[in-house]
């Protein structure tokens, strides 16, 4: 069975390495899901989402005149992509509250800082 571009099958986890994860597919040929193909949120280590022997489905995002198969779990899982819009706004709600508590802090900082220094103003000699 050759394998078309886009095409979604499933496969086999046969091997992990620290940039992704190698998949038997059907008819023996084996590609490779790219660490930023694997899942939506960030990847640090591939053992965290995927094992050898694991079945996975997988869609065929390249394929190169030398045979490589580019694969993507992330991509052939519509469901996946659904939260994304979910994840943007939670991303913002996050920088929301990173400005804020930021803000916060600046504010605790200027003011402890005027205190060791005895406020404005102090320490000049009137002319």
């Amino acid at each position: 069975m050759p394998i078309e571009l886009g095409s979604i099958v499933e496969g086999v986890v046969t091997g992990i390495t620290n940039f992704g994860a190698f998949i038997e597919l059907p008819g023996g040929a084996t590609g490779l899901v790219h660490i930023s193909e694997i899942a939506e949120v960030y990847v640090k280590d591939v053992h965290d989402f995927l094992k050898a022997g694991d079945k996975v489905m997988v869609k065929v995002i390249s394929v190169d005149p030398k045979g490589k198969i580019g694969l993507s779990i992330k991509q052939a899982n519509p469901s996946a992509r659904a939260p994304k819009k979910k994840f943007q706004a939670s991303f913002e709600d996050k920088l929301a509250k990173f400005m804020k508590d930021s803000e916060e802090r600046l504010q605790v900082l200027k003011r402890s800082t005027e205190a060791k220094r005895g406020g404005r103003g102090s320490g000049r000699k009137a002319d």
